[in-house]
């Protein structure tokens, strides 16, 4: 049985490691068929990087509107209690895992994933891709002022990004009229949503129909990754899956949150995750 203490020690906040931007050839290769698993019910595709920035590719040019998720260990925790975030998720249109913790999961169930592509770097690869085509990029969420600085940083990375927006705003349902209103006369094709787990995912699922925005994504905490606001870890400690460790002790307000979604996930996974944790959608 896989041990619970490496498990636990590398289940959430691992590595977001800089991307390259991707020539535009290469936004054209995806394979013809999509594998998905599932950890304790809630579904992961298998997809490398490169595969989901051309899947986005062709959903932004297909019009929309489409929602891709960034699935961490909180969010199948959060899945197994809150029936309306769980059927959120089923109905995705992309749903990458964003978490070190899930590629160990899977591993352990015996559907390994071949990687991960958190919410930082699709993030990055996403601005790349927006530039060489054109497309426009608003960004909602996070502190004031965090968006507009975290778009800067997209368009030092990537000059000629055009950010058709940024707000901090909040999910709050009385605040949607007006983010309808504003994003909408934005006219975005990609819509980065910043408020956390399980806020950002379902304020998309409730505003986008009406946005018509062809591809909204939740994207966490990449604001502040993107804006230096919040400073990444060392390379050695991403690369071992330590990051939350590096977190933790930078941020010591999140032990609540880290010691109730790591291990729980991990036990879970161990005791439940071979046998249907969720009843099917």
């Amino acid at each position: 049985m896989l041990p619970i203490l490496p498990f636990v020690s590398s289940c959430i906040f691992a590595q977001h490691n800089v991307a390259v931007k991707p020539s535009a050839s290469s936004y054209q290769t995806l394979p013809a068929t999509r594998r998905r698993i599932t950890v304790l019910g809630v579904a992961i595709d298998d997809l490398t990087e490169d595969e989901v920035i051309a899947q986005l590719d062709g959903l932004i040019a297909e019009g929309g509107p489409h929602h891709v998720v960034t699935v961490n260990p909180e969010f199948v925790i959060e899945a197994q209690a809150n029936p309306t975030f769980r059927e959120m998720l089923a109905r995705a249109d992309i749903a990458t895992a964003d978490g070190f913790g899930l590629l160990l999961a899977a591993r352990y169930l015996g559907t390994p994933l071949r990687g991960r592509v958190t919410g930082v770097d699709l993030s990055r690869r996403l601005a790349g891709l927006c530039a060489a085509r054109g497309y426009r990029m608003f960004l909602l969420g996070a502190a004031p002022g965090v968006a507009a600085e975290a778009a800067a940083a997209l368009q030092a990375l990537h000059p000629g990004l055009n950010i058709a927006g940024t707000f901090a705003g909040s999910p709050q349902p009385r605040h949607e009229p007006f983010l309808r209103q504003l994003i909408a006369a934005a006219r975005p094709h990609v819509l980065l949503v910043a408020y956390g787990h399980p806020q950002q995912d379902l304020w998309v699922a409730r505003n986008q129909p009406t946005l018509q925005v062809p591809l909204a994504i939740g994207v966490g905490g990449t604001f502040d990754y993107l804006s230096g606001r919040v400073p990444r870890a060392p390379a050695m400690i991403r690369r071992v899956g330590l990051e939350w460790a590096y977190r933790l002790v930078r941020q010591p307000s999140r032990w609540r949150r880290i010691l109730n979604a790591v291990p729980r996930f991990a036990w879970r996974v161990i005791t439940r995750g071979r046998h249907t944790a969720i009843p099917p959608i």
